[in-house]
């Protein structure tokens, strides 16, 4: 099943009600009810005009569209109960869409098929604090290529892809507004040449959104409202109501990470004070537990840590035990905000989640009494992949609400 969510901006269609415009409506359409369909599960022609209401004739008409666009393949027969059994249809699993990702201390891209599965990621760790855009774009360039590379190898041709990155973003100009951890200040990217000659090109998101998108398709329990912290060098969120991101006006809602959680606390790198970030970041944990973190390595950083929890290191269990105590403080001022009853931790919350859950719930409990049930906190679905699935699901989706910007 595809990711239900918002689809990225293609180029204008014909005018409203005119023939072409009819057409584009019905192929987005048969695309869709392709798409819906369980992995495995291949209909035939007459069962997407039962789930369309469109004639056999008219769905035949777009199938060979789509089929001549690429991006559906025949399989096999379908038996449909009585009379001879219909050619199956699925989504191409020689096509795919790539995600990328640029954060503070790694860059990373992965190539994900049609019907959501990653075939290829490789993540690169990578010192990228206060570094200027053009080295960092170069060294996802060349990481793209590689895997876009080892792809075709598998005959899987890459139609576009999704850049995520830890800041606030216009996506329409590709410009990065801000993201205070990389030290970048409205930063125009050239999206184009990290994937060049691909008929989708490439979109821009932020990162936490992304990931707060990922979960929303492939967590098991299938919530549609919950609120979505990725625990990083900064700290993002993002929130999902009624199974849509809830971006805010100019897209920018849920930066949980700036929440104000000790008024006389530390300076923080959007410029305030005090914020959750400056507790509840990678950096800011390992520097209240005594450890430096390694800028060569993050695993490596993160592997210490973990030592230093497992042998009861009391400077390390006061470090997670404040991250936790502040981060369910934030929990609390968004559910009173917003009526989220549910959160998922990601990032390094997912993994020292076992060490700072105690001290969040008992938070949580103090400031928003009755707002999460115990059970309502849970870890990630996607893990580090989060950001990288958000990214190209939104691509995908736009693709099957416009596919015929590849029949064009």
């Amino acid at each position: 099943m595809v990711m239900p969510v918002p689809a990225v901006a293609g180029p204008g269609g014909a005018a409203p009600g005119s023939v072409g415009d009819v057409r584009r409506s019905n192929l987005a359409l048969v695309l869709g009810a392709i798409a819906e369909f369980p992995r495995g599960t291949c209909p035939s022609r007459a069962q997407i005009a039962g789930a369309t209401g469109l004639t056999k004739a008219s769905v035949s008409s777009l199938v060979l569209d789509l089929l001549d666009a690429g991006i559906i393949r025949e399989v096999g027969l379908n038996p449909q109960g009585r009379g001879r059994p219909g050619v199956g249809l699925e989504l191409n699993p020689g096509r795919a869409v790539m995600g990328m990702e640029i954060n503070v201390d790694y860059i990373s891209a992965a190539v994900v098929d049609l019907a959501g599965s990653v075939l290829i990621r490789e993540v690169k760790e990578r010192d990228n604090r206060n570094s200027p855009d053009a080295p960092v774009l170069a060294a996802l360039t060349v990481l793209a290529a590689r895997v876009r590379s080892a792809a075709g190898e598998q005959g899987v041709e890459v139609l576009g892809g999704g850049l995520a990155v830890p800041g606030l973003v216009d996506p329409a100009a590709a410009r990065v507004l801000t993201a205070p951890n990389l030290g970048w200040v409205d930063v125009h990217l050239d999206l184009d040449a990290l994937l060049p000659e691909t008929p989708l090109g490439v979109a821009l998101f932020n990162e936490a959104n992304a990931a707060a998108l990922a979960e929303l398709r492939y967590r098991p329990d299938g919530a549609s409202d919950f609120l979505f912290v990725s625990g990083e060098v900064g700290v993002g969120g993002g929130i999902v109501i009624g199974s849509e991101l809830f971006s805010g006006p100019e897209g920018h809602a849920g930066e949980v990470g700036h929440i104000v959680v000790d008024p006389d606390g530390s300076h923080c790198s959007c410029g305030g004070t005090g914020c959750l970030e400056t507790v509840a970041g990678q950096d800011a944990i390992f520097a209240a537990a005594g450890l430096a973190p390694d800028a060569a390595s993050r695993s490596a950083s993160m592997s210490a840590l973990l030592q230093a929890l497992e042998a009861r290191d009391p400077n390390a269990v006061s470090a997670v035990k404040q991250a936790g105590r502040c981060l369910g403080i934030a929990l609390a001022s968004t559910a009173r905000v917003v009526n989220i009853q549910s959160a998922v931790l990601g990032g390094h919350f997912a993994v020292l989640e076992p060490w700072l859950r105690g001290p969040l719930l008992d938070s949580v409990q103090k400031y928003a009494p009755g707002k999460y049930a115990p059970e309502q906190v849970t870890v990630s679905a996607v893990g580090e992949s989060g950001a990288l699935l958000g990214a190209a699901g939104s691509v995908i989706r736009s693709l099957v609400e416009a596919p015929h910007r590849l029949h064009a």
